[in-house]
């Protein structure tokens, strides 16, 4: 391997496509589909169905965003705004979004019994409770799965700037559903900028250096494959030679977010979550099926047990604009329609106010979001009474959202996948169905 391989390469190239790591480059299935992104650009494609997960790590409040409580003591001191659909409220820092409700739905009877994190994010991410017997894959990982192509150009799976309590993965399904991580992270500015995937600059800038790490890999696999050549090391094998090819190409397009309008780029927000979203776009926009955008904050989260007014109005400044920046983007590019997009956190918060102006963890009855294609919108589901305190009318549990999820992009909830020991696990627990009133029918 030559410098003449990388020829076509600036440093700030690698920057924007910098990769998760020599381990992933080794063993994730996305590394095979990245080496021709590039190609994809301005291409006219049959839309599929994809799915956009907007995470609220730590569980943001539902009656200070989507269900409020006006002139009740559990109300605290937002004011209710009205939206595009007459008579459904939501709170006055979420300006932005109260003008897409007709295409929102709003989910204000979710309970559960998890009001631990970590627990409560597997059971929202996989729909079981945590246990040692079963990985239980990720809904992300499944989505991949049932909607992702093997010939893709991009990984079927992006979680961009991921921070739960909980990862459990593409569990038994195995590294090849795996997603692409993008932390957002790096000491470079322009890095941080383009939402870059980590890792695969050169070290100091050394291409000479990568292409003679590439080399000498490829040894080292030559060798253990004529000694101990198996199903699994041809796989390892083929990954990493579709990672090489990759590098070697023009595989960056997708994250080179100084691409878009710079007014388009303010509207969503000059932050992580802001860019975040749009780089869901973009990706969507060229057929991945599954992408996850964490929201939180560089000092604080959605768990707010102190100061929950303050924060919860800061992380609404960086929610609304981005997303409802991202639903408008969405449908002036044609996409909303075959585009689902859920906002969720692992619980809500306690409708009574602590003494340290906070709220607690409150599984009981909170809130969750589901929006664009396959979705019934302009709708408020469920009602938890004047207090908030409990769920009123139309219980809605996290298995049954989770196969409203499946219901609104097509995919048979009852579908059975096979753990390492021969088990069929169910995508969904068995006797579960989706909310049919949240759902519009099949999508195009």
């Amino acid at each position: 391997m030559t410098r003449s391989y990388f020829s076509n390469y600036s440093r700030r190239d690698f920057l924007n496509i910098s990769l998760a790591s020599a381990l992933g480059v080794s063993y994730s299935g996305w590394l095979a589909n990245l080496a021709r992104a590039e190609s994809t650009a301005g291409k006219a494609k049959t839309r599929q169905r994809s799915c956009i997960v907007l995470w609220m790590t730590g569980g943001p409040s539902q009656l200070d965003t989507f269900d409020l409580k006006p002139g009740h003591d559990n109300g605290g001191p937002y004011q209710a705004i009205d939206t595009a659909v007459p008579g459904i409220k939501i709170s006055e820092h979420l300006p932005g979004l109260a003008k897409h409700m007709k295409d929102m739905a709003l989910v204000r009877s979710m309970t559960s019994k998890e009001g631990d994190h970590g627990q409560a994010t597997h059971m929202l991410m996989t729909g079981y409770r945590e246990q040692e017997a079963v990985r239980y894959p990720e809904i992300g990982s499944i989505i991949s799965k049932e909607l992702g192509k093997a010939d893709n150009e991009l990984p079927n799976y992006v979680s961009i700037s991921p921070f739960r309590f909980s990862n459990a993965g593409a569990g038994f399904l195995g590294p090849q559903y795996a997603p692409l991580v993008v932390t957002g992270d790096s000491d470079n500015p322009q890095a941080r900028a383009n939402m870059s995937v980590e890792n695969l600059l050169p070290p100091n800038g050394d291409v000479k250096s990568l292409a003679g790490r590439f080399e000498l890999l490829d040894y080292v696999q030559t060798e253990f494959n004529k000694k101990y050549k198996s199903e699994s090391s041809t796989a390892h094998r083929a990954n990493y030679e579709r990672a090489v090819r990759m590098v070697k190409s023009q595989a960056r397009s997708a994250f080179k977010l100084e691409d878009e309008p710079a007014a388009l780029r303010d509207a969503y927000g000059r932050n992580r979550f802001g860019q975040g979203c749009l780089l869901a776009r973009r990706l969507v926009e060229r057929d991945v099926p599954f992408v996850e955008v964490t929201l939180t904050g560089a000092q604080s989260n959605w768990d707010t047990h102190g100061n929950n007014f303050e924060i919860v109005k800061q992380h609404s400044a960086l929610l609304d604009p981005a997303w409802s920046t991202l639903m408008t983007d969405l449908k002036e590019k044609g996409l909303l329609e075959t585009t689902l997009i859920v906002w969720m956190g692992e619980f809500g918060r306690t409708p009574k106010i602590n003494p340290n102006m906070g709220r607690d963890h409150f599984p009981q009855a909170w809130s969750t979001v589901l929006a664009g294609g396959g979705i019934k919108g302009g709708q408020a589901l469920g009602n938890t009474g004047a207090g908030g305190m409990q769920v009123e009318d139309r219980p809605v549990t996290v298995p049954e959202f989770l196969a409203t999820i499946c219901g609104a992009l097509g995919i048979d909830h009852t579908k059975e996948n096979i753990t390492e020991e021969g088990r069929p696990i169910p995508i969904v627990d068995r006797g579960t169905k989706p909310v049919a009133e949240l759902l519009a029918g099949k999508i195009a």
